[in-house]
């Protein structure tokens, strides 16, 4: 039983390896196809989007004792994450938005706005990343800044703080961020090429037909009893000696 399982295993292996090597160039072709249509759809229906980015520091302004200022600093640091949660409310997107119509045309609405927005920070550091993702760079960049700026005179107010100061302006960057063309050239060439291998696969599991004696004898454990001709060769056989037999039975007629 052990035996049989084994060649079994072994069959079902080189039958996968020969139908790879049958449908090689079959697989090929599928890859092809799957890289040129990842490619073209990431270039004609994916609009392409920029990403720019500002960064503001946070720090107290004291000319205390150092522990003083190591307690400012710390404070920061926990202060950062309100911060970071402050910038994502409308306090400061919405006048933002009113801005990016009026200067920008843009056409999103607050949610979009919202959405186009990240902010971070590495840990134990006061500098936060404002970066904003749109179709057009330059508005990428102008967003960034009015929403670095607005947030900067918000919080003067809403935290009675002056410990937010401006770093880096934000700048438009032609290459865009999204989509990614290796990337999205990899998947369809992968997908592809799995197509390749799936599709011949199924027909060949699909397939139910015997195609050789060595399946019989060597897989299932059959004893060959012998063969049967093609039919359809024999009734033409059939058929020509019919015609002989009708000419020879003339000619004795004769």
């Amino acid at each position: 039983m052990k035996n049989s399982e084994e060649q079994d295993a072994t069959f079902t292996l080189g039958q996968f390896i020969a139908l790879f090597k049958n449908n090689a160039v079959s697989i090929i072709l599928w890859t092809l196809v799957g890289l040129v249509i990842s490619l073209f759809i990431s270039g004609i229906f994916i609009n392409p989007k920029y990403s720019a980015t500002t960064e503001v520091l946070v720090n107290q302004k004291t000319n205390q004792d150092p522990n003083n200022q190591f307690s400012a600093q710390q404070a920061d640091l926990q202060a950062i994450k309100t911060y970071k949660d402050i910038l994502t409310k409308s306090l400061i997107l919405s006048p933002v938005l009113t801005q990016a119509r009026q200067k920008y045309n843009y056409t999103g609405s607050l949610a979009d706005l919202k959405k186009s927005v990240e902010i971070s920070n590495e840990d134990a550091s006061q500098i936060i990343s404002i970066s904003v993702k749109d179709t057009n760079s330059y508005r990428a960049a102008g967003i960034a800044n009015d929403i670095s700026s607005v947030f900067k005179r918000k919080i003067k107010k809403l935290m009675k703080v002056d410990n937010v100061k401006i770093v880096t302006k934000a700048h438009a960057n032609s290459q865009p961020v999204s989509p990614n063309m290796k990337l999205n050239a990899l998947i369809g060439g992968i997908s592809g090429f799995f197509m390749g291998i799936i599709i011949p696969l199924l027909k060949k599991s699909l397939n139910t037909t015997i195609e050789d004696e060595a399946y019989t004898t060597e897989v299932l454990g059959l004893i060959n009893l012998g063969e049967v001709s093609n039919i359809s060769g024999i009734e033409k056989s059939f058929h020509a000696v019919k015609i002989l037999n009708k000419g020879s039975q003339k000619n004795t007629r004769v």
